[in-house]
C-alpha cells in the first residue's frame, strides 16, 4: 500500500488539499467495487493538529503532524493561497522535513504554486519545474537555479513533480495514480472527475503580459515601443538607433530585465495581439496574419505554434465566440 501524504500548512488552498485526497481515495473506492485491496493509505499531514486556512474562514484537521510521520511514499504539496512570499515563511517548519523524507525515499509533487514552496527546499535545483504561468516571473527570480518550464503541464524528474497552474493540477494526480495504479485506473479516475487526462501543455491558455517588473527604463521604452508598434516590422537596429545604444548593451539588459531576448517579446506581442483577434472577430488566418504586421504565412504559423502549442486555425476554431457550436 502507497503511503500518500498531503501537507497542510496555514497558506495551502483549501481545494488543493481535497481534491487530490478524494482522487487517492477514489482509487480506493473503485479497487474495492472489483474485490480489490485498496492501494492508498491517504493522510493530511501539517506542523499541528489543527491548521486555520484563508485567515480562519476554514479549519483543517490533520490526520497526523509531521514531526510524528517518519516515513511516507509521496507529499503532495498543495498550491499556496495568497502572498507566496509569506505561504512559504509561514511553512518552514515543513521545509527540512520535506527534505529529509526526500533524502530517505520520498517522492514530492508540488501544485500549481506549490512548486514556491517546493523550491525553496532546494530540491528543484538543476531540475525541470512548471507552475501557473501568471507567477513565472516572480518564480523566475526567486529561484534561478529551477529550470522554469511554463508551458509543461507536468514535471516528473528523480521522484519530483510538478503542475501548471490551477486545474492542470488534476493532470498531475491523473499521471501519478497512472503511475502507481495503471492506465485502466487512471481513465476510470479521469472520466469521473471529467478531467481531459493527456493534455500536456498549457501554452493555449498563457496570457502575454509583459514582463515590466524591473527598473531599466529603457528597457521599458523599447517595450513600450514594440506594444504600440507591433503591427509594423520592427528590427533590433531600429530600437537600438532609437535609444542611442548599442546592440549588444540592449540584447544584455533586454534579457536580463524580461527573461525574454528582443526578438522573442516582439514575437510574443503580436501573437498575443493574433490570439485575441481570433478570440473576437471574424478574420480568417491571413487577415489576423496581416493585421499583426506578418507577410509570411509559413513563419508566422511556425511562431504561433512555437508559443501557443496549437496552430492558428486550432487556436480560432477552439476560441472564437463567433463560430457557432453545432
Amino acid at each position: 500500500m502507497k503511503h500518500i501524504t498531503i501537507l497542510a500548512t496555514p497558506s495551502s488552498n483549501l481545494g488543493s488539499i481535497d481534491n487530490p485526497r478524494r482522487a487517492f481515495l477514489s482509487v480506493n473506492q473503485y479497487l474495492q467495487e472489483k474485490a480489490q485491496s485498496p492501494l492508498f493509505k491517504v493522510e493530511i499531514a501539517g506542523c499541528a493538529k489543527s491548521i486555520l486556512l484563508n485567515n480562519g474562514m476554514c479549519t483543517i484537521h490533520s490526520d497526523v503532524e509531521i514531526k510524528n510521520l517518519k516515513k511516507t511514499d509521496l507529499i503532495i504539496i498543495p498550491a499556496i493561497e495568497g502572498d507566496l512570499k509569506k505561504g512559504i515563511q509561514q511553512s518552514t517548519d515543513c521545509i527540512n522535513w520535506i527534505k529529509q523524507q526526500y533524502k530517505n525515499g520520498a517522492e514530492v509533487a508540488s501544485l500549481c504554486v506549490g512548486a514556491f514552496l517546493l523550491a525553496s527546499t532546494g530540491l528543484l535545483n538543476g531540475k525541470s519545474c512548471s507552475t501557473h504561468w501568471r507567477a513565472a516571473n516572480d518564480f523566475a527570480t526567486m529561484f534561478p537555479k529551477v529550470n522554469l518550464v511554463t508551458e509543461k503541464v507536468i514535471t516528473d524528474e528523480q521522484g519530483i513533480y510538478t503542475s501548471g497552474g490551477s486545474f492542470s493540477s488534476a493532470n498531475l494526480i491523473l499521471y501519478i495514480i497512472e503511475k502507481y495504479a495503471g492506465r485502466e485506473v487512471a481513465i476510470h479516475c479521469a472520466k469521473n472527475f471529467q478531467v481531459d487526462l493527456d493534455r500536456n501543455s498549457q501554452s493555449p491558455f498563457i496570457i502575454f503580459e509583459g514582463q515590466k517588473g524591473h527598473q531599466d527604463e529603457q528597457v521599458k521604452q523599447a517595450q513600450e515601443f514594440i506594444e504600440k508598434n507591433y503591427r509594423e516590422k520592427i528590427t533590433v537596429d531600429q530600437l537600438t538607433s532609437m535609444l542611442a545604444v548599442s546592440r549588444r548593451n540592449l540584447e544584455r539588459r533586454f534579457k536580463r530585465a524580461t527573461a525574454n531576448t528582443l526578438i522573442k517579446y516582439i514575437q510574443r506581442v503580436k501573437i498575443e495581439a493574433a490570439k485575441k483577434d481570433f478570440e473576437s472577430s471574424g478574420k480568417n488566418v491571413n487577415e489576423v496574419m496581416y493585421d499583426v504586421g506578418y507577410s509570411d504565412t509559413k513563419s508566422f504559423r511556425t511562431v504561433f505554434r512555437e508559443i501557443t502549442g496549437v496552430s492558428p486555425i486550432e487556436y480560432r476554431n477552439r476560441y472564437n465566440k463567433m463560430i457557432e457550436v453545432n
